[in-house]
């Protein structure tokens, strides 16, 4: 694709024309609290997703490799339709964008329950990562305005309802699916529930996107790339303690498979409560402090798992990956938000694009360099990774 062309125009003018021709003095607050729906909504379905895949490996007896494949065509839809996410937005506004991603992905959960084809389960997976690629960055762009509405972080509280719908959607599949119910009828008591609160706080949705002019397409550069780059390493960080996490305390921990799992719900937990409380974090020591010490912490994390031979040092080392993680990237998205090198609705995509193939294409990665040395090693170049996003910070305006 080449290089778009795009009018240099600063992104705070563009923010503030959209707000104030989408709010009225009384829907700062209910603006920021379908933000937050919506995000959780987000959450919800992804995680609801999560347990039907054992079961979906079942139906089509499938292999390890197989599954692999095919959950990678849900990375690939995603990471395909994000670039598209800032145009679609722009053009038809985040209200638009953010229901009608929502509601496809809503479509496609129960449908990959009762497709008998694994080609058609893969074209539907595409079509479900796209949906969800779209409402992430659409959310995003949203959640930008919104601070700006405001005039304060906000970014990761968002987030943090993200991971409380990911607990939610986990939480509730997982109950249906243990009483009982049918993959298809769980899957559509979740959506059920998702959409009476996205009609409640449909109305309180901006109608707007972003700048109108100019096109809708570009190469990130600048600010940018660097923005991108860093959330790269966060999510390939995320990435490698959701994959690799349980492994790790299994083979080389010697931990019980059965409870190997634990690494990640201690990271995870930590993630969100942080989050939760990271609004006020960002506000008291400012948003390149809490990059600086958030990645120094997240590294220190890593380095604990891969040195100190006991599981519950290494489960403590999760636990402070999650804490140093958790802020970083929405301090990464408000910067997006507020650099004048791309307008908002060019900068979010193409950061969240970068950022997402770092989830994608780590844990592979991860597992090659596992293979020509140790998994220790790997994992442990993240924390190296994690402390030169820590020095580079100390030079970015945040």
């Amino acid at each position: 694709m080449e290089t778009l062309a795009f009018q240099r125009k600063p992104c705070w003018n563009a923010l503030q024309s959209v707000v104030t021709a989408n709010a009225s003095p009384n829907t700062f607050f209910s603006s920021a609290a379908a933000t937050r729906i919506i995000f959780f909504l987000s959450g919800v379905c992804v995680a609801a997703w999560a347990p039907l895949i054992p079961f979906i490996k079942a139906r089509f007896e499938l292999s390890d490799g197989q599954l692999g494949v095919l959950l990678l065509c849900l990375g690939i839809g995603s990471i395909a339709a994000m670039p598209l996410a800032g145009a679609m937005t722009s053009k038809l506004g985040c209200r638009r964008v953010i229901a009608g991603s929502l509601a496809l992905a809503w479509c496609m959960l129960p449908l990959v329950t009762i497709i008998g084809r694994v080609d058609v389960l893969a074209v539907a997976l595409l079509s479900f990562g796209a949906a969800l690629g779209i409402v992430d960055v659409a959310m995003n762009i949203h959640a930008v305005l919104v601070e700006r509405q405001l005039n304060r972080a906000m970014m990761s509280g968002f987030h943090g309802l993200w991971s409380v719908g990911g607990i939610a959607g986990a939480g509730l599949s997982s109950l249906l699916i243990s009483s009982g119910v049918s993959l298809f009828h769980t899957s559509l008591a979740v959506v059920a529930i998702s959409i009476v609160l996205l009609v409640l706080c449909a109305r309180a949705l901006l109608a707007g996107g972003g700048d109108h002019q100019g096109p809708h397409l570009a190469w990130p550069h600048g600010r940018v790339i660097v923005l991108g780059c860093c959330c790269f390493v966060l999510f390939l960080a995320e990435g490698s303690i959701l994959e690799w996490g349980a492994v790790f305390l299994s083979t080389v921990r010697g931990m019980d498979k059965a409870h190997a799992g634990i690494g990640f719900i201690a990271f995870a937990s930590a993630m969100t409560v942080c989050r939760l409380i990271g609004d006020r974090v960002v506000q008291a020591m400012g948003p390149g402090r809490v990059v600086v010490v958030g990645g120094l912490i997240a590294a220190a994390g890593f380095f604990v798992i891969v040195s100190v031979p006991w599981v519950w040092a290494s489960i403590a080392g999760f636990v402070l990956v999650g804490v140093g993680a958790s802020n970083v990237v929405p301090v990464m998205f408000s910067a997006a938000g507020k650099q004048t090198s791309m307008p908002a609705h060019l900068a979010l995509p193409a950061m969240t694009t970068l950022g997402y193939a770092g989830g994608l294409v780590g844990p592979p990665v991860i597992g090659f360099v596992a293979q020509v040395s140790t998994l220790s090693v790997s994992l442990g170049l993240i924390g190296v990774l994690l402390v030169g996003i820590a020095v580079a910070s100390t030079r970015m305006r945040l």
